[in-house]
């Protein structure tokens, strides 16, 4: 069975979803933010797993479920907090982000027997999921993030260590307006669309 981590940060207007801002106030980011966070562990709850784990920028507030551990994140860029992430997990893993409330458990349910490594790209060149059967930080610390080539990168690191690596669909994040409104039309049933649809009425860009 395999840990399940999600990386996160606490939904606080002006320090989650700036991107959004404008169309959207502060306050309205923050809470398309917490809506997705709340779909993305509604997900994790109910996919299979030994452990469920959330990597948390922040305080758990009320949108936390039961039956996750909340750790702190550590100090240091991206690329070093998804390794401390990973350096927490003795067997298989599969990290997720909180930028894609259209996640399901049939997504996340992966096998290791088929390979070492899973990889979900972003449709913005980034990633949004990473599964190592043999979780080793070293594979994450030092590849550049939030870049145009960060999915590339880290997919390349993953080959040169000689690793089996399965594809999963490639996903869109949540950074933007127009993000937003695409994600929504996906999952239209979840507290994102809900959430979006309360929000005052501005178009995509």
């Amino acid at each position: 069975m395999t840990t399940l981590l999600v990386i996160a940060k606490e939904p606080r207007p002006g320090r989650v979803k700036t991107r959004l801002t404008p169309p959207f106030t502060p306050g309205e980011a923050a809470a398309l933010a917490e809506a997705s966070l709340a779909d993305t562990l509604d997900a994790v709850s109910a996919t299979p797993a030994t452990r469920r784990i959330l990597v948390l920028d922040g305080k758990p507030g009320s949108w936390l479920p039961a039956g996750f551990e909340v750790v702190r994140q550590c100090a240091g860029g991206l690329d070093e907090r998804l390794a401390d992430a990973f350096a927490r997990c003795g067997g298989p893993a599969l990290l997720i982000g909180m930028d894609t409330p259209q996640v399901t458990p049939e997504l996340l349910t992966v096998d290791f027997a088929e390979g070492d490594a899973w990889f979900g790209p972003a449709e913005d060149g980034g990633f949004w999921a990473l599964g190592l059967a043999d979780p080793d930080p070293a594979l994450l610390r030092g590849v550049p993030m939030s870049t145009p080539v960060t999915g590339a990168v880290q997919r390349e690191r993953l080959l040169a260590a000689g690793l089996r690596v399965r594809e999963l669909p490639p996903l869109r994040d949540v950074d933007t307006a127009a993000d937003a409104h695409a994600v929504a039309a996906l999952a239209p049933h979840g507290r994102f669309a809900a959430r979006l649809a309360r929000c005052a009425s501005v178009p995509a860009r």
